[in-house]
């Protein structure tokens, strides 16, 4: 992976994590349609529910949409922290009012199977928990391959509730001697085919700034309820 693909990761990675007022979603032109010439292939199968690794003790949560369910398993025990951060916005149902509301896929990529997905608040003016210290992959063991959540933020230090899905590995994510790298705190063990439905919906041209302009989904998903499950 180049340099500039993985600046533009890391770039669309760092969403609204500290201010309701921080451009942190975007939009891409809709995918084009199908040749008429081709028959139309079969609707793929659901993506299977994906093993855990052994990372200690997991709590479960269900985040409900129209376009599907999405299970994660937060790694509790490996970050006690950014876990105990995200279910506090699950118990108070502020994710609720949350959605997918971005995808972000590299230039030069095509098709929607590498990049990241987002979720959280976007501009909302939704009052957030104040800012958690940054868990390090080094210390957790919790890296960034596909499927993995991991928290949004500025700098080290600033996550508050936004967060995204790796769709593919993404090693760079990770912490190394010279960078801090992402808190990556939980995996999606059922839906992955959610996301992927996700990362192929249409995008604004116009809404989102920065590097995010062109990454804001036109119709953002909305969470119906995110719960723990039993």
């Amino acid at each position: 992976m180049s340099k500039l693909t993985k600046r533009q990761l890391i770039a669309l990675a760092a969403a609204s994590a500290a201010s309701p007022a921080f451009a942190g979603t975007q939009s891409a032109e809709p995918a084009p349609a199908a040749d008429p010439a081709t028959p139309p292939a079969a609707a793929p199968a659901p993506t299977p529910a994906k093993p855990v690794e052994n990372l200690g003790k997991t709590v479960k949560v269900r985040i409900a949409t129209p376009a599907g369910n999405v299970v994660l398993a937060l790694f509790v025990e490996r970050a006690p922290i950014t876990t105990a951060n995200f279910l506090r916005y699950v118990d108070s149902k502020k994710f609720d009012q949350a959605s997918f509301y971005r995808r972000s896929i590299p230039k030069g990529v095509k098709g929607y199977d590498f990049g990241v997905v987002q979720g959280g608040f976007h501009e909302s003016t939704m009052e957030r928990f104040a800012a958690i210290r940054h868990e390090s992959t080094a210390k957790t063991g919790i890296k960034h391959t596909d499927g993995t959540v991991s928290m949004g933020r500025f700098a080290p230090g600033t996550a508050t509730s936004d967060f995204f899905v790796c769709v593919g590995d993404q090693s760079f994510f990770d912490a190394s001697d010279k960078d801090p790298g992402f808190a990556a705190f939980a995996r999606v063990i059922d839906g992955m085919d959610v996301i992927k439905k996700v990362m192929a919906m249409p995008v604004s041209p116009t809404a989102g700034r920065g590097v995010m302009k062109g990454e804001i989904l036109a119709k953002p998903v909305q969470f119906t309820s995110v719960r723990r499950v039993a």
